[in-house]
């Protein structure tokens, strides 16, 4: 098994806050991910994609790729993700943190959005259900963009997680990004645009004024 691992592009100088970008997977799967992974690809090309946009605001852009494909339950892919946020904090200290999560990206988001650093969550088609916590979203931001011809993720599902969070969110707000599926290929500057956007609103004035 390969460990997690994370590609980096820090803002020049002293960052202010950080976006971390999970990628996508599958319900069940012990498969090691390396180079070839599609869903790890999508994530570092949205990353490249919003780095200069965010170095213009002081704020850097990790990616993290898990050890395995799976959701497998949880347990294993929460961990590669709060061992990114360890990461983070030993490189730049207590920067503010929003996760951006594609897919099951948005599922581990919503997981590890409790991790003190975590400003709030970015969720692009993601994979939600009544299962999926809420209360690790207290006295943060929800942002969710959702394309209602995804057959992959629920567009419904989104919408009924989005409700359940405005209960105990700072802020919870769904985008409707009408005929776009599931994989941002279609759209995908779009899609980048959403993203980088929705991530600066997270971080909002009393972050980067």
């Amino acid at each position: 098994m390969t460990d997690p691992l994370l590609t980096t592009y820090d803002a020049p100088g002293r960052a202010r806050a950080m976006i971390l970008v999970l990628h996508g997977g599958k319900p069940r799967s012990q498969q090691a991910i390396d180079g070839r992974s599609l869903s790890w690809r999508r994530a570092l090309w949205l990353q490249r994609d919003i780095a200069a946009r965010a170095h213009e605001s002081g704020v850097g852009v990790w990616s993290v790729r898990y050890r395995e494909r799976g959701w497998n339950g949880g347990v294993d892919r929460t961990a590669d993700a709060r061992w990114a946020l360890d990461e983070v904090r030993a490189a730049h200290g207590d920067v503010p943190v929003v996760l951006l999560g594609h897919s099951m990206g948005a599922r581990v988001a919503v997981h590890v959005a409790d991790d003190p650093s975590v400003r709030g969550v970015v969720g692009l088609a993601p994979w939600w259900s009544a299962q999926d916590p809420v209360h690790t979203l207290a006295g943060r931001t929800l942002r969710a963009a959702h394309g209602r011809r995804d057959r992959i993720t629920s567009f419904g599902e989104t919408v009924r997680f989005v409700e359940r969070a405005r209960a105990v969110a700072d802020s919870a707000e769904l985008r409707d990004m009408g005929p776009l599926g599931h994989y941002m290929l279609t759209g995908a500057g779009h899609w980048h645009d959403v993203a980088i956007a929705s991530s600066l609103d997270v971080l909002d004035a009393q972050v980067l004024d």
